[in-house]
């Protein structure tokens, strides 16, 4: 899985990315101080492989991964060049999903670059440059596709032109594209743009440390009725403490987080609203010598879970060993699971659920 993190200038967003990834990436009081993008890439929190790692006496454990790409602070005019916007633009059209940072805290030695806090506003000044960005796509598509579509009438090509006019209509009144109802053949066609107002959005509402305990003001209430209407995530957070936190050891971080009030980190935080957005959940796999969790789409069946390890698995699958994480835990280890009856034969058809302990049978 990989995010993009965008936002204006100076609203946190290298503090955030420090705080979530620890690769201390540079972060200073002036604009485009972040040039070419920061990339790092994280484990994802999952203490179910510890406890399977004990029982298992694992050699190896290795967790899902997400990975963050931190682009410069983006302003009115990125989409036309300003501020080297088109570059840092280019660096998050791959992403699964946007990360969006939004300043909700007042701080007079912190410059803003509209010299007021504003959230609605600073959420329309980048979500206008990414709908502009794309807009000059779809145009550019359009404008090469459209004639060749009416004179040799190809299903698909004219499928995409007729679905990047409605983008396009959409994208002149000053909406996103991901708010438009797409069919099953046209979510296919939709991936092959890249289309930034097509990526899911998690808003994080980047508070002050004073408003912690209740991660709550002015500023947040007008992300959470914007997000609303988007039906996008939003989490809450400070940037500056969770950056200062990674900066601990480890029983300094949890004495700095009870004093604090912070149950969960922004890291927990920003996977469980990316995987929520996204539809994602994790299967396990065990054994001596690795316990692994892998990533995979709600309502996958048991032969793409296969493939996720290798393809060779999901073609000459067979049959899958399944036990959920909690009865093979309740039992001790697999072999009692089984004698108690808690290991199931799937086959094709099955569809894998969260935290599912499986072992694949395949032809070569």
């Amino acid at each position: 899985m990989k995010i993009g993190v965008v936002g204006l200038p100076n609203v946190g967003k290298s503090s955030l990315f420090n705080a979530i990834t620890e690769a201390g990436a540079e972060s200073a009081n002036y604009p485009f101080c972040t040039i070419e993008p920061n990339i790092g890439v994280v484990d994802v929190p999952d203490e179910r492989l510890t406890v399977l790692g004990n029982i298992y006496q694992t050699q190896k454990i290795t967790p899902a991964s997400i990975e963050f790409v931190d682009i410069a602070g983006l302003v009115a005019g990125a989409s036309h060049g300003e501020g080297l916007g088109n570059k840092f633009l280019s660096h998050i059209r791959e992403v699964d999903a946007i990360v969006h940072v939004v300043r909700c805290f007042d701080n007079e030695k912190i410059i803003h670059v509209s010299g007021s806090i504003d959230p609605k506003r600073d959420i329309e000044t980048i979500e206008t440059e990414l709908a502009l960005s794309d807009l000059e796509q779809v145009t550019k598509y359009l404008d090469k596709n459209e004639k060749i579509a009416r004179q040799n009438k190809d299903k698909t090509l004219v499928a995409a032109v007729e679905m990047m006019n409605r983008i396009k209509n959409t994208l002149e009144v000053g909406g996103q594209a991901r708010t438009l109802h797409y069919s099953e053949d046209e979510e296919k066609l939709l991936k092959n743009f890249a289309l930034l107002t097509a990526k899911p959005v998690i808003y994080v509402a980047n508070i002050g440390e004073t408003d912690i305990a209740k991660e709550d003001n002015a500023y947040v209430r007008a992300v959470r009725e914007i997000a609303e209407k988007e039906r996008a995530k939003v989490v809450v957070l400070c940037a500056k403490i969770e950056e200062e936190i990674v900066g601990l050891d480890k029983d300094e971080r949890e004495m700095f987080k009870q004093e604090l009030g912070i149950k969960t980190s922004g890291l927990e935080k920003l996977v469980m609203a990316s995987y929520d957005l996204l539809g994602l959940m994790s299967f396990l796999t065990a054994g001596e010598k690795e316990v692994r969790a892998w990533t995979i789409t709600k309502g996958t069946k048991a032969p793409g879970a296969a493939g996720k390890i290798h393809t060779d698995f999901e073609k000459g699958f067979i049959k899958a060993e399944v036990v959920s994480y909690a009865d093979l835990v309740e039992a001790g280890n697999f072999l009692k699971a089984k004698e108690k009856g808690k290991v199931r034969i799937e086959g094709k058809d099955y569809v894998v659920q969260d935290g599912d302990v499986m072992l694949f049978r395949f032809n070569n």
